[in-house]
Parts: structure tokens; C-alpha cells; sequence
């Protein structure tokens, strides 16, 4: 047993090229850093087998499917009985991640908006929270959140959150929970800290999001799921608490926004 704190990478992407031929390295630098837990986001239909083996092979990696906005305009949409029946696999955690991006692929909007409330709608029927990419679309994201949360209600964390406070506040009047990324530990991001400081403790999840958006001293180069160990350091210093306290705090908010993580663990103990 270990005395490092543990803690939960909410958000990674281990399918990527950029692990290959390293991701068994990669999964034992993590939990020597303490992070005990990884979801490995699928993020479009032709990444699904290859996502779904590492969480296979891997007792403390689980995934999420969904299809990622940027890519709406260039693959097939993704259609409710497909989400809920991916669903049924006993590793498959969270629906997404799904949203809007207006940054690079404002011109597919109508596409990603219709996309959104098909994984919202899957969300409420599997019970599954729902994982949201926000960017540059700030005012139409807490609008179909919020109607689709009042039609059908789900779960939802707001993931590499870095839009404005007013969504940031919308998505947490719905009972939603903000993930902190390596965005958060960045020179230029004050604002976003402040922004986190006020936000309740139980609603925060840290992640990577890896291999983007390394935290320093990393920055610039390859992510991966143990440095989310410096960006909860940073959190801790947020909220002004210590690592430890902080990181048990996270845990306990993914566990509660993440339950079929724990159904599993469960069974597999």
C-alpha cells in the first residue's frame, strides 16, 4: 500500500498515437504518481475497439465513448441506440465526450448542436454522466444544457473547463461538475483560478487530458495521466488546502459523479 495520495485522471486520451508502443510505461509512471485511475476517452466510432482494450487490459483504466464535435462534419452521427447499447459494457463510464467547439468548426454548429442532444438524451436514459467540450460557444452550450436537462435529467462534468464563469455557473446550478486540467496551472490562466476558488470543492475533478495541455514544468511536450499529480497541486493551492486533503476530496467527487467505476471495482475486488 502506498502513502501517496491518490488521485483520478477524469480525462485522457490513451489511444492516441502518441502512447503508442509506451502505454504500459505510461499507465506505471501514473500510478507511481499517485493517480490510481484513468478514463480513456473514445472520441469517434473507428477508435472504439482499440479504446475498449486498454480498458480491457487495464483494471485501472476505464473509458467513455461519444463523438467529439470537432469531428461531427466528417463522420457518421452517432445515434441514441448506439450510445446506450456501447453503454452496456461493464468498463464504459460516462457518455462523451460530446459539446460544442465554434473555435475551429463554427460551420458544422447546427450539426454539433443536434449531436449534443442525442448524448444528453443518451445520458439521462443510461444514467451515465455526460462528459462536455466546451469552446467558444459559451451562451448556446448552457442553453441546450439546460433544456435537455429540464426534458430528461442527467450528470454531467464540464470537461478542461475554461469557458466563461456564467457558464461555469449555469452548469453548476444544473448540479454539474468542473474538471480541472493543465490549462488551470498555467501562467496566464489567474482568472481561471480565481474562477475555481469559488466554486464548491464537492463539484471539482481533475484530468490531464492528455497528451494536450501538459502543466508545467512539462508544458510544451507530450501529457500524460500522472501529471495530473501537478495540476491537483495547483488545485490544492486553490482552495488552500493540502495535497492530501484536496486529492481525497476529488476522489470523492469522482466517485460520485462516476458510480459504475466503483460498481466495478467492487466486483473485481
Amino acid at each position: 500500500m502506498t502513502d501517496t495520495p491518490q488521485i483520478t485522471d477524469s480525462h485522457c486520451h490513451l489511444d492516441f498515437p502518441d502512447f503508442d508502443g509506451e502505454l504500459d510505461q505510461v499507465i506505471a509512471r501514473a500510478h507511481a504518481a499517485g493517480v490510481s485511475r484513468m478514463v480513456s476517452i473514445c472520441t469517434k466510432p473507428g477508435s472504439i475497439a482499440k479504446v475498449r482494450a486498454i480498458a480491457e487490459a487495464h483494471a485501472s483504466v476505464f473509458w467513455a465513448y461519444g463523438l467529439h464535435p470537432m469531428s461531427v462534419a466528417d463522420e457518421a452521427p452517432v445515434s441514441f441506440d448506439e450510445l446506450v447499447e456501447v453503454a452496456q459494457h461493464p468498463k464504459l463510464v460516462a457518455i462523451g465526450e460530446t459539446g460544442l467547439d465554434y473555435h475551429y468548426t463554427a460551420e458544422s454548429a447546427e450539426a454539433q448542436k443536434a449531436s449534443l442532444r442525442v448524448h444528453c438524451a443518451a445520458a439521462a436514459e443510461t444514467g451515465l454522466p455526460l462528459v462536455i467540450h466546451a469552446r467558444d460557444a459559451d451562451e448556446d452550450m448552457a442553453r441546450i444544457l439546460e433544456e435537455e436537462y429540464r426534458n430528461a435529467p442527467y450528470s454531467c462534468v464540464m470537461h478542461c473547463f475554461s469557458s466563461g464563469a456564467e457558464l461555469g455557473r449555469k452548469a453548476l446550478d444544473l448540479g454539474f461538475y468542473l474538471s480541472m486540467s493543465g490549462v488551470t496551472t498555467f501562467k496566464k490562466s489567474q482568472e481561471l483560478r480565481d474562477f475555481f476558488a469559488t466554486v464548491p470543492l464537492e463539484r471539482v475533478l481533475v484530468e490531464t487530458d492528455s497528451p494536450y495541455l501538459a502543466p508545467p514544468p512539462h508544458r510544451g511536450k507530450r501529457n500524460e495521466p500522472a501529471y495530473t499529480a501537478l495540476t491537483a497541486q495547483v488545485g490544492a493551492e486553490v482552495f488552500g488546502l493540502d495535497y492530501a486533503a484536496f486529492a481525497a476530496q476529488t476522489q470523492s467527487n469522482f466517485d460520485r459523479l462516476f458510480t459504475k467505476v466503483g460498481a466495478w471495482q467492487a466486483r473485481a475486488a
